[in-house]
């Protein structure tokens, strides 16, 4: 049989409430950081292709944002995203942390029961519990949905996830690679380096700053001494929030861009980055799907 016939592939969509750890578990099984992460909840905001390819099968992982309530446009459209993967996935992961079922996610069960796609229970963050508390978490969830296997990980040290990987594989149909072997994401480079400056915004600051910005990358070329130059818009909502985020005499902005640039200069590989930061307000841009289309998270 040739390797051709045996070959599996398919598409798995990692979906959950907001702050479960998804984007920590694609980066680790990725071996690579392709997802921005934050202890702050709702930080992935569209959904992401981390690709991984061994010899014996390719796995693409979509990377969604946070199932929650929605209270804005940029919320409905961060949801809607992550359930239309739904209908994508040859297998849906349902990443919670090791509890007790939440009301949420209660809810969330009963809308996979209807995908007809294979599920697994994936239980995040093992190392912060007792193993003997494993097993009665474990029954909280059994009579919610019929879960194709339960799979206790970490996503921080790994612990388990090779298994997890074994068992997805298994559930895979035999199919050719969808992407060439060395490609870990579809991702454009100008989407990684807004991602980074985003991540530095939510590292760097509080209450609603994060959530009220949006980064776009107006213009990237290479400079004739080496490096890049890379000028970066940051919009915000409200006049006081661009002075929270360009902060006293320039402090907080200069200390976003110096963490950004360090970033991007190892993701890119670049000896030197001059980061040209720009913030700009655009009033309830969150609420306004004209600018959602211009920032990239609603269809054109």
């Amino acid at each position: 049989m040739s390797q051709n016939e045996t070959h599996k592939a398919g598409f798995v969509s990692v979906c959950g409430l907001p702050n479960v750890g998804k984007s920590t578990l694609v980066n680790h099984i990725i071996g690579s950081k392709l997802a921005i992460v934050s202890p702050k909840p709702q930080t992935t905001r569209g959904v992401l292709k981390g690709i991984l390819t061994t010899d014996a099968a390719q796995i693409v992982f979509l990377d969604t944002a946070g199932i929650h309530s929605p209270k804005d446009k940029l919320g409905n459209f961060m949801v809607d995203a992550a359930k239309t993967t739904f209908a994508e996935a040859d297998l849906i992961y349902l990443l919670v942390e090791c509890q007790k079922p939440r009301h949420d996610e209660v809810e969330l069960t009963r809308e996979l029961r209807t995908t007809g796609k294979p599920v697994f229970l994936v239980l995040n963050k093992i190392d912060r519990i007792q193993k003997d508390l494993l097993l009665p978490l474990i029954d909280s969830w059994l009579g919610l949905m019929d879960f194709k296997e339960i799979i206790p990980v970490s996503a921080l040290s790994g612990e388990n996830t090779d298994r997890l990987l074994e068992l997805t594989i298994d559930n895979l149909p035999q199919t050719p690679a969808f992407y060439p072997e060395d490609i870990l994401s579809d991702q454009i480079q100008r989407e990684f380096i807004a991602e980074f400056i985003r991540e530095k915004i939510y590292k760097y600051t509080q209450e609603e700053i994060p959530y009220s910005t949006a980064v776009v990358v107006e213009e990237m070329k290479e400079r004739e001494e080496g490096g890049a130059y890379i000028r970066a818009h940051i919009y915000v909502e409200k006049d006081s929030q661009k002075g929270i985020l360009i902060g006293a005499s320039g402090a907080m902005i200069k200390k976003i861009g110096l963490a950004a640039r360090r970033e991007i200069q190892q993701f890119m590989g670049y000896g030197g980055v001059y980061l040209d930061l720009q913030v700009k307000v655009e009033k309830h841009w969150r609420e306004n799907i004209k600018a959602l289309k211009k920032f990239g998270y609603a269809r054109q």
